[in-house]
Parts: structure tokens; C-alpha cells; sequence
């Protein structure tokens, strides 16, 4: 086994670490560890990235729901449009995206190259927001409100994103659950991973009926990412996940950085 190699396996053990310490961010690095350590094409990347944040995410919303913390409702009215938008991102608009895009002289601007820059800004916001995040608790006595036609419409658009990056799209639902269901903080980010893991294992399958899956690669690389996550939690009795969040975010930065710098000088 290469060096790289076993740098990608450890990467899917901090995947899940940090998802385990801080309740989310993780899967932002899971395409960047597939494409660069492990070799894959970025189309592949992102499809095998569903199916790891799917299974992570759905490990940790178990243990929410025994928890108590779930709000179904809101699940299933955000769920909905969402894992709709992501199947049918996965199954029909990326497979069309063209193989060369545009040329511009002696660059080409190639379909893999568009999605590891696409992947890349989404890193920029992710960790802009991790960077910044003061939000404060929500009372755990507050009405839950919905906003219907906002939750869907946010619910499409995080499927989108979703089905092209292969990122579980946290930074984004858990905002919208909060501002939109009037949600509590903690409820929102135990009913964000319920989601994520419903929509990313659905647009998974889009990818399952397009292309050759390597099952004995992705379970083995999930199950370790599995194992991180517990890991994570244990560690998360001695570290404060809330500090780690802006150390994380400015990591996710740097890297973000990294890919439209690597990308666009190939």
C-alpha cells in the first residue's frame, strides 16, 4: 500500500473524528481526501463522498433520536425536496455536464476541474462559517414555527449542492432549520444530521444506476470513518468542540485555498 494510501485511510478516520468533536464540517473533507490521496476521479469522489457522509450522518442520528432530539416534521418537510433535488442532480444534470466545458487559449476548463472549483468555493463558505459562528441557543421552550415554502425552496437548493459537491451541506441546513422552523440550536443540528444522511444515501443511488461502484474500497473506507466518529465523541468528554469549530474552519480555509490553486495551474 502506497504512502498516500495510507495518509487517505487515516484521512477517513479524521473525517469521522470530526464529525464526532464537532457535530459536523467532516464530510467537507472527504472529496479533497479521495481526489488527491486515494486517486479517484472527482465525479467518482463526490458519489463515494454520499455514501460515507450518509452512513456517518445516519450513525449519529440514531443516537440523537434516543436522545430525544429529533423533530421528524421538520425532517421530512426539508428532507423531501431535498434528497428529490440530490437524485436527480446525481442521476441526470451531472452525468450531462460536457467533459470540456470552455477553452480559454491553452486552459481548458475540464468537467473535473469545474467540480473541484465549485467544491472548492463551497469549502470558502463552509469556513467562513465555522470561522464566524456566534450563534446563540435557542430557548428550548420557543414555539416551532414553519415557514413552508422557505423550508422547501432551502431544502432544493442544498439538494443541488449536495448532489454536485457530495458534501452533507450542514453549514447551510442548520441556519436554515434554526431561522426558518425556529428551531433550538440543538434540535436543529440533531435534526441536520437525520437529513443529511436521508438525502446523501438517496443521491447515492442516482450514482449506483451511472457508474461502477468498488464496494470493498468504499465500505472499508466508510467503516473507518464510522470508527473515527466514535472516537470523536469520546474525545468530545475532554475537548470543547465549540473551540475546535473556528480551528477547523480556518484548516478548511487553507484547503479550500489549496484546491483552486492546484486546479488551476495543472
Amino acid at each position: 500500500m502506497a504512502f498516500q494510501e495510507i495518509l487517505g485511510y487515516f484521512g477517513a478516520l479524521l473525517i469521522g473524528v470530526v464529525l464526532g468533536l464537532i457535530g459536523g464540517g467532516g464530510s467537507i473533507l472527504t472529496v479533497p481526501i479521495l481526489v488527491y490521496l486515494m486517486f479517484l476521479n472527482p465525479v467518482t469522489a463526490t458519489a463515494y463522498s454520499l455514501f460515507v457522509v450518509g452512513v456517518s450522518s445516519l450513525f449519529g442520528a440514531i443516537r440523537n433520536i434516543k436522545k430525544g432530539l429529533v423533530d421528524f416534521r421538520t425532517a421530512i418537510v426539508f428532507a423531501t425536496p431535498a434528497f428529490i433535488a440530490v437524485y436527480s442532480t446525481r442521476k441526470f444534470i451531472v452525468p450531462a455536464i460536457p467533459d470540456n466545458i470552455v477553452t480559454m487559449g491553452s486552459f481548458v476548463l475540464t468537467k473535473n476541474i469545474a467540480i473541484m472549483l465549485f467544491f472548492a468555493l463551497i469549502m470558502l463558505v463552509a469556513a467562513v462559517a465555522m470561522i464566524r459562528s456566534n450563534r446563540k441557543e435557542t430557548s428550548e421552550v420557543t414555539a416551532i414555527e414553519y415557514n413552508y415554502p422557505l423550508i422547501i425552496a432551502e431544502g432544493a437548493i442544498v439538494g443541488i449542492l449536495t448532489g454536485i459537491v457530495g458534501a452533507g451541506g450542514g453549514f447551510l441546513i442548520i441556519p436554515a432549520l434554526v431561522l426558518l422552523a425556529k428551531l433550538p440550536m440543538k434540535k436543529a443540528v440533531a435534526t441536520s444530521l437525520l437529513i443529511i444522511a436521508i438525502k446523501s444515501l438517496i443521491g447515492f443511488i442516482g450514482d449506483v444506476e451511472t457508474i461502477t461502484i468498488d464496494w470493498v474500497f468504499l465500505l472499508s473506507f466508510t467503516a473507518i470513518s464510522v470508527v473515527g466518529i466514535f472516537l470523536g465523541i469520546y474525545l468530545s468528554n475532554f475537548i470543547e468542540g465549540k473551540k475546535l469549530k473556528k480551528y477547523f474552519g480556518w484548516f478548511v480555509l487553507v484547503m479550500g485555498v489549496y484546491i483552486i490553486i492546484k486546479e488551476l495551474t495543472k
